[in-house]
């Protein structure tokens, strides 16, 4: 009996400290779960052809599934309110051109997912973006990827354009194609 009293008292002190451990590991494994998902998306990005402007086709359909249902339906969106502005305006430039994912207006050629953090739904992780053309001084930025946890996974669910460059992108991804829906309603 005094066996069990021990480890009885022995069980309960350790109790706290174990939940600790897990309350601890939280953080870091939704920070994991963060980094994988923004390397998915970079990845499956980077290694399609550079088209500029929204994803079509076969480019869409490779980057939808990493994105949350509300970028991907703004970007559908966005895609809807383009054909309706050059169904209007004939032999018009498209209403985004460059780089949709990156502040730089050529894009990236390598990324880095750095630092992620947040919450258990919603969080944030930075890339380090690189770019350089043959005889130019290469281009080093860093972005921000927004995610939230829907449906079980990590989504990309925006992008902070963190580039300082005079034609690129600036502001939240998501208020790039609010725009572009408000201009062709």
């Amino acid at each position: 009996m005094k066996t069990f009293a021990v480890c009885a008292v022995l069980l309960m002190l350790a109790a706290p400290v174990h939940a600790e451990g897990v309350a601890g590991a939280l953080p870091h494994m939704a920070a994991a779960g963060m980094a994988a998902a923004a390397n998915r998306f970079y990845a499956t990005y980077a290694a399609l052809p550079r088209q500029g402007g929204l994803p079509q086709g076969a480019a869409l359909g490779r980057i939808l599934p990493l994105l949350s249902p509300r970028l991907a339906g703004l970007i559908r969106q966005a895609d809807a309110a383009q054909a309706r502005f050059h169904a209007k305006v004939k032999d018009s430039p498209p209403l985004i051109e460059g780089d949709l994912f990156s502040s730089q207006f050529e894009g990236f050629q390598t990324y880095k997912v750095g630092a992620c953090g947040g919450s258990a739904t919603a969080g944030r992780c930075s890339v380090r973006l690189h770019f350089q053309e043959p005889g130019n001084a290469p281009v080093d930025w860093t972005d921000e990827i927004l995610l939230v946890q829907t449906g079980g996974a990590w989504k990309v669910d925006d992008i902070a354009y963190r580039g300082a460059f005079a034609f690129g992108n600036s502001g939240l991804l998501s208020q790039t194609l609010a725009m572009v829906i408000a201009t062709a309603p």
